[in-house]
């Protein structure tokens, strides 16, 4: 079966492409208004660009409800700050909960019950219970129209990480205490460590009398 993308409604469009990428990590974002009142929300579509500078991006898409810009990102716009709180099992459901449309003068940390934590390098809080903040400055916003269906890509320059002491050994992160989950199509989820399976990469053999 062929699909063109242009012959859809864009809901449509919309299921087609979170059935086919997937799993999808999780952005869990905190900004704070011009007004200083702090947001929480999630993005699944969110993916790091590259390690230096240290650079990560996500796509809010535009408000379903009445085609408006979401609270997240008319706030990225007005401070150019923002945080990634990275979600493990344990917040899974304040995590979702956060995905309701909230008006723009509700503060989801405190609807949800999460602790705002001070960032260091930044205005914005991060999610206390969190085990990895990413504190980041506005690289660049590249906006796709202003219509149903459209979004935006926030491309964030990472100022300074958070990892909790138990998770960082020998410069890696511990992947089965973070217990990172991804998003799937429609409302289902998965847990990263699963069903986990190891593929060690080849290198190219050394030919005699080559040195590397």
């Amino acid at each position: 079966m062929n699909i063109e993308p242009n012959t859809l409604a864009w809901q449509d469009a919309y299921k087609l492409l979170i059935g086919s990428v997937l799993p999808r990590p999780i952005a869990f974002v905190s900004t704070v208004s011009r007004a200083g009142e702090a947001n929480l929300a999630p993005f699944s579509f969110f993916t790091g660009i590259c390690a230096d500078p240290m650079l990560v991006c996500f796509a809010p898409m535009v408000r379903g409800s009445d085609g408006g810009k979401k609270d997240t990102l008319r706030n990225i716009e007005d401070t150019q700050e923002f945080v990634i709180n990275i979600v493990g099992e344990k917040l899974a459901q304040q995590m979702n909960d956060t995905a309701i449309e909230y008006g723009s003068d509700v503060d989801e940390f405190e609807t949800v019950g999460l602790t705002k934590e001070p960032s260091q390098k930044i205005q914005v809080p991060r999610v206390k219970e969190s085990d990895v903040h990413l504190e980041c400055v506005v690289e660049r916003i590249l906006h796709f129209g202003e219509h149903a269906g459209a979004g935006s890509l926030v491309i964030g320059k990472v100022v300074l990480v958070h990892v909790r002491d138990e998770l960082y050994k020998d410069g890696k992160i511990i992947t089965e205490l973070l217990q990172p989950i991804g998003r799937l199509a429609g409302q289902m989820y998965t847990k990263a460590l699963a069903d986990t399976f190891v593929l060690e990469r080849k290198t190219i053999p050394q030919k005699a009398g080559e040195t590397l």
